[in-house]
């Protein structure tokens, strides 16, 4: 991976894919992929060997659903879209998120020295 590229931090992919069905509704996993790029501003490189793992478990564990369709080039191609406990998940996650952000945020400001 590039040096201007960030790593995945575990755990972030499934909250990014889940996020992205919330907001543009089924995609293909290369629409998926190429959201989360865009949205990242560049900054994520995702690949097949990263995403479709994380779909695939996605969908194992109920948080998305699987449909084969055709894209937008004629093509068929598989589109995730969120479930009703997908949104449930991505609620849950998150809070978490946001609390775990709070939590290093107030260790990563500056605060006065004890006298």
């Amino acid at each position: 991976m590039s040096e201007d590229k960030l790593e995945v931090k575990q755990g972030t992919l499934a909250l990014m894919i889940l996020r992205t069905l919330e907001v543009l509704g089924p995609l293909h996993g290369y629409g998926v992929a190429r959201r989360i790029e865009e949205t990242s501003r560049n900054r994520i490189a995702l690949n097949y060997g990263t995403l479709y793992p994380a779909l695939v478990k996605l969908e194992q564990e109920g948080s998305i659903e699987a449909e084969w369709r055709q894209s937008e080039n004629n093509r068929r191609a598989k589109y995730y879209s969120l479930t009703d406990s997908g949104r449930q998940e991505l609620a849950r996650e998150t809070r978490e998120w946001n609390q775990t952000a709070d939590l290093i945020a107030a260790f990563l400001a500056p605060r006065p020295e004890p006298s």
